[in-house]
């Protein structure tokens, strides 16, 4: 997410309000889909992971953390877990949950 800006560009378009409404549902939605694509790689559930992958990419995409969102599209195309890609997506979200992070933590220092 870092490298867009994402919060900024948020920030502009919503209100105080509604950037801690987006950023709480991305915040959980990024912890829930990453926990089930781990689950589902662990399980050799390609569909699951597939359909997991598929609400992280959205998830990513509406709040701009391109990255994130371009390695879920690679995971929904079919790229396997076994290739790191896993990894990689958990560490995108890892970033972007530190983004969201110190945006909240930015907002609470202006309340």
């Amino acid at each position: 997410m870092s490298d867009l800006g994402f919060a900024a560009q948020l920030a502009e378009d919503l209100s105080e309000e509604d950037l801690r409404l987006v950023l709480s549902v991305f915040r959980t939605d990024v912890q829930r889909l990453t926990e089930t694509m781990a689950g589902a790689a662990g399980a050799a559930d390609g569909t699951a992971f597939r359909r997991a992958a598929h609400g992280l990419a959205g998830a990513a995409g509406a709040v701009g953390a391109v990255k994130l969102e371009a390695a879920c599209r690679q995971a929904m195309a079919g790229a396997a877990a076994e290739d790191g890609l896993l990894a990689e997506i958990k560490r995108l979200a890892e970033a972007a949950l530190g983004d969201v992070a110190r945006v909240l933590t930015g907002l609470d220092g202006r309340a």
